[in-house]
Order: structure tokens, then C-alpha cells, then sequence
């Protein structure tokens, strides 16, 4: 017995079929993943998300206004908590899923989900990544960075640059009508000259109405799989590059389950943007 594959973009009624719509059908009749229509974002839902935006990006220029040899990532935490306040925002990690702080901090090997210490003291040659998600208004904008704190190895240096090309090749591979799987692709090209992991078990996602929405964006892959990228989707890329092997292991000291670390305890670096996908490819809401 065979079933019909239920349809995912579904026809307003009484609207007329526009060029959207013909498109994306076009590409399911191909039996290609396609967006439901959830996730095309109102205009409305994206200045919403816009404006989430602002705020996140304004939390993390505040934490470069002030990271420093000799502050323990606890600090970094009440900087973000009082940006939010100030800014009638809220922070999206507080309390997610058990996550204790607002803010993610991982230094050098922890490759994401670091959770802000007062033991734990910024040091000259670490690297840092600071992964922040406002919601204001009920609307999420996601983003982190990476700080070098004073001076570090040409190793390390080399690392968080190749990670943020890595961010930006995806972006650039992030077409309107293309796939998911363009990203990765890209990503993946650019890493393997460096011999660097991608690290898989971990991935940008949608965003915007919820902390997490589909899709799920792998940093690795093969070129026109996945999701097809529709204008008026909202989605984070998020390479998390290892300088050693892309696996990673979750800290069994960690008494909440969440610090991620790479398997073979070597630096690890990661940049993240929220964007918007237009007809003209991506436009960044937040970084």
C-alpha cells in the first residue's frame, strides 16, 4: 500500500496564485522539503523580530565595550541582564530547559552552551564566544560573537577568523529558492582547507516567533538538500568550527547537562547572525 506525501504549502483561499507560490510548488511536486507556510513571516512578524534585533545586537556590542582580561563570565551575564532591563526586553536562555543564566559564554574548547561562572575568569589568550537571544515583544533575534582577549596564538587568531569566513560563505550561499543544504555545503568546502571539524551535532535553526523553529540548518551537507529557502523565512547560521575532529561531548561536571566541549579538548570558535531571506538573498537582523 502506498500513501500520498501530505502537502506542506497550502493555497490561501481566495487569494490568487502569485509567483511564491508557484515556485515552491514547483519544487514539492519535485518531492523537495519545502516551508509550510507558517514560516513565512508577515511583515508585520518581521519588524517585529527587526526590532528584537536591535536590542540583541546592542547587548553584545555592550559586552565588547567591556570584556577584559580578569572578568569572570558571571559579569558577562549581569552586563546582558542589564542591557535587557534597560531595553524592556527579556532574555530567551534564562530558564530554557533548565538553562540557569541569560547568556551563553564557552572559552576555548567549550564550543557552545557555556554557562557563566564566577570562577570562571577571562584570561590574556582566551577566546570567547558570547551567544545572546532577546525577546521583545514577543519576537527572538539570536546572535553571538567571538572576543579574542588580549593577545593569543596565530593558531587561535586564525581559528575565530576562519569560523566568521565560514558565517559569511554560508550567508552568501543563501539563496532565495536554493537550499538548506547550499549552506552547509559552502561551509564545509571552506573549513576542509584548514582541516578544521565542522561540528555536526549542533545547527542554526529557524527563528523569530519561538526560540527554535525549523528549519534546522546544518553546517555540513550536500548542495539542494534540505529545506527550500523561501523569502520571508527567519533563520540563524551558526558554523561551530573545531581546530581539531568535529565531535564534541557534553561536560559530565556540568551539573545542568549543557556545556558542550570538543572531543578532543582543542579550541573551538563560532559566530551566529539572524536573517531575514529576501528575493535579493540575506539581510541581517541581527549580529
Amino acid at each position: 500500500m502506498s500513501f500520498k506525501k501530505k502537502k506542506k504549502w497550502h493555497l490561501l483561499p481566495g487569494q490568487p496564485i502569485t509567483e511564491m507560490d508557484k515556485r515552491v510548488m514547483y519544487w514539492e511536486h519535485k518531492g523537495k522539503d519545502v516551508p509550510s507556510r507558517h514560516l513565512i513571516k508577515t511583515p508585520e512578524q518581521i519588524e517585529g523580530i527587526r526590532r528584537a534585533g536591535v536590542v540583541n545586537t546592542g547587548v553584545l556590542d555592550e559586552v565588547a565595550k567591556n570584556i577584559r582580561a580578569g572578568m569572570s563570565t558571571l559579569e558577562i551575564d549581569e552586563i546582558c541582564m542589564d542591557y535587557c532591563a534597560a531595553h524592556g526586553a527579556t532574555p530567551a536562555c534564562l530558564g530554557y530547559e533548565g538553562f540557569p543564566k541569560s547568556v551563553c559564554t564557552s572559552i576555548n574548547e567549550v564550543v557552545c552552551h557555556g554557562i557563566p561562572k564566577a570562577e570562571d575568569v577571562l584570561e590574556e589568550g582566551d577566546i570567547i564566544n558570547v551567544d545572546f537571544t532577546t525577546i521583545l515583544d514577543g519576537y527572538y533575534a539570536d546572535a553571538s560573537r567571538m572576543f579574542i582577549i588580549g593577545q593569543t596564538t596565530p593558531e587561535k587568531e586564525q581559528l575565530v577568523r576562519v569560523a566568521k569566513e565560514c558565517l559569511l560563505i554560508g550567508m552568501e550561499a543563501a539563496k532565495p529558492y536554493g537550499f538548506v543544504g547550499d549552506i552547509g555545503n559552502a561551509i564545509e568546502k571552506h573549513c576542509k582547507r584548514y582541516h578544521y571539524g565542522v561540528v555536526r551535532d549542533l545547527c542554526g535553526h529557524g527563528v523569530g516567533l519561538d526560540f527554535h523553529e525549523d528549519p534546522e540548518v546544518a553546517h555540513y551537507g550536500r548542495k539542494g538538500t534540505g529545506m527550500l529557502l523561501v523569502p520571508g523565512m527567519v533563520f540563524t547560521i551558526e558554523p561551530m568550527i573545531n581546530m581539531g575532529t568535529w565531535r564534541v561531548f557534553i561536560d559530565a561536571d556540568d551539573p545542568y547537562g549543557w556545556e558542550v566541549i570538543s572531543e578532543d579538548e582543542q579550541p573551538s570558535a563560532q559566530w551566529e547572525h539572524t536573517l531575514l531571506m529576501t528575493e535579493n538573498g540575506v539581510e541581517v537582523l541581527s549580529y
